[in-house]
């Protein structure tokens, strides 16, 4: 990988890397910026250092701190300046880290330097180098970065992914086929702290392609609407949640240029899914899938252009097949594996696989587990999503199993009574969300987005299509639902409404 971006650097130094906000920066200034970060973390005292922050801001220095990283055999921990301080504090104290990399000074990057009490180094401010791209040979097995994820305890959970697994994800990639060259246009919508972020800035430099990273500051669809219609994208991965937004502009949205569109993070829905492939009339639309435990992502599906040959349950499109090195099975609440179109738990094994949460044995007890399949053994990561095999050998994505909740002793998933509210409210945003009441029933409410209709109605509907049991106890409309950073629905954020 890092070979394939060095190779970059040179045979394509006239053509851009990165356009960020309009500015451009080719790969002969790419090469340049990382040189010159590679010389501090190779001084001393970074030099005996494994782990280095990296402050994120949409700066060609961010990125070039990643690969100053990747390069000099170093682990990165991408930092949210804008998440609080204490949790960014509780990731510092976690890792023992002591250099962190910005790009830009303000009032909360100089809060964090100081409660810390780390060498804040910033980018911008260093002298000139001369480039130097030689790949520093550390094993495989070497952390590559650690991305921190919401623990069920309120304390963020690291995640380490080696760089056999990072090199593993960018060979499977490439082997799914995509026709991209040095003339391909990626998208970057993500913040630096998902791991879907990483797809979307190393890929394209491994083939001599260009990065667009959309704005951080405002509406994140306007800037990824202005992006892909203003630099005529060609390639994009996003949150199935950006289609709600977009949806009102379907009409007029005609991006031809876009050859393919990949979803991930949620589940992607059948019917916009078919509106969104006449907005880009010559793409591959594809649902992909993985936790970030598994490298990005692990299982992919391509989605017919004929409609009635997309599979999907209630309404959610199948999420695929494993990509190269790595395997999935369906377990039941014993570890034992599942036969064919039996539901139960996801389970993920193979070469992108973490090898383990950061210092987390308690965790790794709870997440993984090993079974000998063939005559070997092999380590299991439980992904919490529950699935089952068609006849096909394709997954299908049911839902959560923290979102299969008991309502008067009967098990309930969530996503069936969204499929049939969607269906009802015409396609609109909503939310199922399980909670318990004062005097301890588990209920569900029901969020829907910008929705003029009439409840009543809506809840008639449902009684005919669910049981008695599945009918939300209530329902409530809102103009838009909250996201996070990621562009997700942040359904944490609706329970917090109750």
């Amino acid at each position: 990988m890092l070979e394939q971006i060095k190779l970059s650097c040179e045979k394509f130094s006239e053509r851009n890397a990165f356009v960020i906000e309009g500015d451009s920066f080719t790969y002969k200034r790419f090469a340049e910026i990382i040189s010159k970060i590679r010389s501090i973390l190779e001084q001393e005292p970074s030099n005996k250092e494994q782990l280095i922050g990296v402050i994120e801001s949409n700066d060609i220095e961010t990125y070039c701190s990643i690969y100053a990283c990747l390069f000099t055999g170093k682990a990165f921990v991408p930092l949210n300046p804008e998440n609080p301080l204490e949790r960014n504090l509780d990731i510092l104290q976690q890792t023992e880290i002591k250099t962190i990399l910005s790009a830009r000074s303000n009032d909360k990057i100089t809060a964090l330097a100081s409660a810390s009490g780390v060498n804040m180094v910033y980018a911008k401010l260093l002298p000139e180098s001369e480039i130097n791209l030689q790949i520093n040979q550390v094993p495989e097995s070497t952390n590559a970065y650690i991305l921190f994820t919401s623990g069920s305890t309120g304390v963020p959970k690291g995640v380490p992914l080696t760089r056999k697994n990072l090199f593993s994800f960018m060979e499977a990639f490439f082997a799914l086929g995509y026709k991209v060259d040095e003339h391909d246009k990626f998208l970057q919508m993500f913040d630096l702290t998902f791991d879907l972020s990483l797809m979307c800035y190393i890929a394209p430099l491994c083939i001599g392609a260009c990065v667009y990273p959309i704005p951080l500051e405002g509406i994140k669809y306007t800037h990824i609407y202005n992006v892909m219609d203003d630099e005529q994208i060609t390639f994009t991965l996003m949150v199935p949640s950006i289609l709600s937004y977009l949806r009102p502009y379907f009409e007029e949205i005609n991006f031809e240029k876009v050859r393919y569109s990949l979803f991930c993070g949620e589940a992607l829905y059948e019917d916009i899914s078919k509106e969104w492939q006449k907005c880009i009339p010559n793409a591959l639309v594809q649902n992909v899938y993985g936790p970030t435990e598994a490298t990005i992502f692990c299982l992919t599906y391509d989605l017919s252009r004929e409609p009635d040959k997309i599979k999907s349950v209630n309404g959610i499109v199948c999420i695929g097949k494993p990509m190269m090195n790595m395997d999935a099975i369906v377990v039941n609440e014993h570890n034992n594996p599942l036969v064919k179109g039996e539901k139960g738990e996801l389970c993920l094994t193979g070469n992108q696989l973490t090898s383990g949460y950061w210092k987390n044995p308690e965790k790794n007890k709870e997440a993984f587990f090993t079974l000998t399949i063939d005559g070997s053994e092999k380590t299991f990561y439980r992904t919490g999503d529950l699935a089952l095999q068609d006849e096909d050998g394709d997954f299908i994505f049911s839902g959560r199993i923290d979102n299969q909740v008991k309502i008067q002793g009967f098990r309930v998933e969530l996503s069936e009574i969204e499929h049939h509210a969607r269906a009802f409210a015409k396609q609109n945003q909503v939310a199922a969300v399980a909670y318990t009441n004062k005097i301890g029933n588990q209920q569900i409410h029901l969020f829907v987005e910008d929705y003029s209709g009439n409840i009543e109605e809506m809840e008639n509907y449902l009684k005919v299509k669910l049981p008695q049991y599945m009918v939300p106890s209530s329902i409530s409309t809102m103009k838009l639902f909250p996201l996070n950073v990621n562009g997700k629905v942040d359904k944490k954020a609706l329970k917090l409404l109750l």
